[in-house]
């Protein structure tokens, strides 16, 4: 069973390395990802600097590992919208329901926030998070003008 609570700096640099190592196993450690964001190394300071509009949750298994975790941000210049954002785990915590979890503490987070919508961007190399976002309800979108990670090509909105 996994723990959870806010992000932390220690968790950063944990976080970042589960990130990348998911990203490069996809073949996804190319510009245009979020393998090259310069925030990836500081996640709790992006995340905790508005409390109200982003959280990271991490995840930690028995031992207080740092195991992987998820975001939720506001989606600037559309209001009302949140996007889901760096959800990873390590290998030893994948297949075991955790990233629905994640996901369910992300969208009661973005409810109780007032968002109305949650979006996501992901890529075709990431088949099983696909599957997980089209089994929990989100529905494939066009290609939004605002997309900052120009390599994603598969977008997602859902209703909260």
């Amino acid at each position: 069973m996994l723990k959870y609570r806010k992000i932390t700096e220690a968790d950063d640099e944990s976080i970042a390395a589960i990130v990348r190592e998911n990203l490069k196993r996809a073949g996804l450690d190319i510009p245009g990802t979020v393998y090259f964001d310069p925030e990836l190394d500081h996640l709790s300071a992006y995340y905790n600097s508005v409390g109200e509009k982003r959280v990271y949750f991490t995840a930690l298994d028995e031992s207080e590992q740092v195991v992987g975790g998820v975001g939720i941000s506001e989606l600037k210049g559309v209001p009302n919208w949140a996007e889901l954002q760096k959800l990873y785990l390590n290998d030893s915590a994948k297949g075991k329901g955790y990233s629905r979890e994640l996901m369910s503490m992300a969208e009661n987070w973005a409810k109780e926030n007032g968002y109305k919508k949650l979006y996501l961007e992901t890529h075709t190399n990431l088949k099983i998070a696909i599957r997980l976002y089209e089994k929990l309800g989100f529905k494939q979108i066009e290609r939004p003008k605002f997309v900052v990670h120009s390599t994603m090509d598969h977008f997602y909105l859902k209703d909260l």
